[in-house]
């Protein structure tokens, strides 16, 4: 080994930044349409979730960009729920993210509930539970959906080798979960390899990580900027415009609420999620006006046709 290898020297031969990037240069990318970024809201269960949605949206005169749906697993929804879900929000112009199971926590494995266990990471359980996980995909591509949150990286490695081939539709497109647990730009460059359309990095981020990230990916990055209590409940309103600017292209993930278990339980009533909706709007709007007064030269992606 050469004495004048040094971590700087390695990290820079692979196209990677030295450090994190405290002089927070703007991020030269955008959505296509111009826009640094876009809003996001999770925990659109059903349809009558996605109706209120759509009704305190108007009331605000706020777009929702993209929707997190069915968190408890698209597999508690029939096949005719999924398609008129489906349908309701593409008439809108609405993305949506649709979470397939079974995955580690919501099926027999329980060691990521326990206490120390869930440092193992939420991953999928066998190749019978990518099997299964493979047929609640392809029940939501038939229900005309397009998006997936995919946790596992070995899935997201299956899924972009079936998108390649035809096997599944060629507009598919992979988000994957803050539940992966990536936080550098060496890892979510990996993501980006193996066919991520966006990634959720962890949610405590600084803006100096969030510029290193940028500088070594094109991906769209999805930023919580509110947080259920559960992973530490960070409210980052007032950062909005300054993480777009060096972040861009960021959705802003707008997530309030007790915890994954409490809002995603697949028995948790749909008047619990509008209440949670009617929140998640308001937030959203409140969000955008605040990035449009910390920096109006930051702007939002425009309502997109249906």
């Amino acid at each position: 080994m050469s004495t004048s290898v040094t971590p700087e020297s390695i990290l820079t031969a692979q196209g990677l930044p030295t450090g994190d990037d405290y002089e927070l240069p703007t991020s030269p990318r955008s959505f296509a349409d111009g826009g640094r970024f876009r809003l996001e809201v999770s925990g659109v269960e059903r349809l009558s979730n996605l109706e209120r949605l759509l009704t305190e949206a108007k009331a605000h005169d706020v777009f929702v960009h993209r929707i997190i749906s069915f968190g408890g697993g698209a597999t508690l929804l029939d096949k005719g729920e999924l398609r008129a879900f489906g349908q309701l929000a593409a008439e809108n112009g609405i993305e949506v993210v649709a979470c397939p199971g079974p995955r580690a926590g919501w099926d027999s494995g329980r060691q990521l509930t326990s206490r120390e266990g869930i440092t193992s990471g939420k991953r999928i359980r066998g190749v019978d539970n990518i099997r299964y996980l493979l047929h609640d995909v392809l029940r939501i591509f038939d229900a005309g959906l397009r998006g997936l949150l995919v946790i596992d990286e070995g899935v997201l490695d299956v899924l972009n080798e079936a998108r390649a081939r035809g096997d599944i539709p060629e507009d598919a497109f992979f988000k994957v979960s803050v539940y992966a647990g990536h936080a550098n730009p060496a890892s979510v460059r990996v993501l980006e390899r193996l066919g991520a359309d966006s990634v959720n990095p962890v949610g405590d981020l600084s803006r100096p990580m969030l510029a290193a990230i940028r500088s070594a990916v094109s991906v769209p990055l999805d930023i919580w900027a509110i947080t259920f209590d559960s992973f530490g409940g960070m409210t980052r309103l007032w950062e909005a415009a300054d993480i777009a600017r060096v972040a861009a292209p960021v959705y802003f993930k707008i997530e309030p609420g007790e915890s994954e278990e409490v809002m995603y339980n697949g028995y948790t009533d749909a008047e619990f999620h509008d209440r949670l909706i009617v929140h998640k709007v308001r937030q959203a709007a409140i969000l955008r006006e605040l990035a449009s007064t910390v920096d109006p030269g930051v702007p939002i992606s425009p309502r997109p046709a249906a």
